[in-house]
């Protein structure tokens, strides 16, 4: 397994796409291998995006009250979970929200909502008002993940207000897609994003870890994003909440979430692979690892309905690893990769 890892790892650096087979053998890394493994994922790392570490962070801009039933969220309607409701919040909250997101050294601020997308109509001039207004204040790089984009022409409309990077989330493979929602189709995920690619935004798009999917299926979802050519790849790890349909799901081990993060640098070498919901409460003393895994981003603050940590810990973190994030060095530009 070593020499296939190191392998890999060559195969990476120098540009090469791994295949899924390639990326099904190395999950299947165990013990010492898992140490190799985040090594050359490491490389991998620096070969790409030096010591930088790219910081973002979201705000929770209309929550609850949902109508999808994805089984891993609080905030449908359909679970009957106590959190707490509200509408989009006002233009002049969201940019205190986003002058908080600057100050804690974040280079992006993602406006999140909790409904089923955007379709011509009230609520889409009103996230168009917003993203305007965040884009003129320019505290930080305006992003947001609003759900599934009804036209091109919405992506286009929202592209024009200011908006740079769009999330959304392929959630898992393509096969264990409809265990997780019914409300909506994969190929509307998919939609979404060919979308916001022709406006000319940045995509934003990775998964939740520990569903019950298999390693495999984790490869599956590498292989979509590969396909896609997406720019970020968030990995969120199961935070199993109250009332919803995966309450009772076990967490994922520590040592198993640093093999997905590197398996995923491995298998999206250039991409800027960020680690986001349930870090913390699942790496625990491990969480400075993910960054030796090949996590070259991460999420600061809070997250939608838990709380995050302290963001001077996160920085003091990244300082204390002699890594550097992303407002610090400024001089350095982020490696552009073909």
């Amino acid at each position: 397994m070593r020499d296939f890892i190191r392998e890999m790892e060559t195969k990476a650096i120098e540009g090469g796409r791994l295949s899924y087979d390639e990326g099904c053998r190395l999950m299947t890394a165990e013990g010492p291998d898992v140490m190799d493994l985040m090594s050359s994922a490491n490389r991998v790392r620096i070969h790409y995006y030096g010591d930088r570490i790219n910081l973002c962070s979201i705000v929770n801009a209309k929550s609850g009250a949902c109508s999808e039933n994805c089984s891993f969220c609080s905030q449908s309607s359909l679970h009957g979970t106590d959190i707490a409701t509200y509408p989009l919040m006002d233009t002049d909250r969201l940019k205190h929200a986003a002058k908080e997101a600057a100050d804690n050294n974040a280079e992006a601020f993602g406006l999140v909502a909790a409904w089923w997308g955007l379709r011509e109509g009230p609520d889409l001039e009103a996230m168009l008002e917003r993203i305007r207004a965040l884009a003129a204040a320019g505290h930080t790089r305006t992003d947001a993940s609003l759900g599934i984009i009804d036209t091109q022409e919405i992506a286009y409309k929202l592209k024009e207000a200011g908006l740079e990077y769009y999330n959304h989330n392929l959630e898992t493979a393509r096969s264990y897609f409809s265990k997780i929602c019914s409300t909506h189709t994969y190929e509307d995920r998919l939609r979404t994003i060919e979308y916001c690619k022709k406006a000319g935004m940045g995509i934003c798009s990775g998964g939740i870890f520990g569903m019950g999917e298999s390693r495999d299926q984790r490869v599956e979802l590498a292989v979509a994003l590969q396909d896609l050519d997406v720019d970020v790849v968030p990995l969120n790890f199961l935070h199993a909440l109250p009332d919803t349909p995966l309450e009772d799901q076990p967490p994922l081990r520590p040592m198993e979430i640093l093999k997905i993060i590197a398996v995923f640098r491995l298998m999206l070498p250039s991409k800027d692979i960020m680690t986001a919901g349930g870090r913390e409460v699942h790496l625990r003393d491990l969480q400075s690892w993910m960054f030796m895994a090949g996590a070259s981003h991460t999420l600061v603050g809070n997250y939608l309905t838990t709380s995050g940590r302290k963001s001077e810990d996160d920085l003091k973190m990244i300082e204390d690893l002699d890594l550097k994030h992303a407002s610090s060095c400024h001089e350095q530009p982020l490696l552009q990769v073909q």
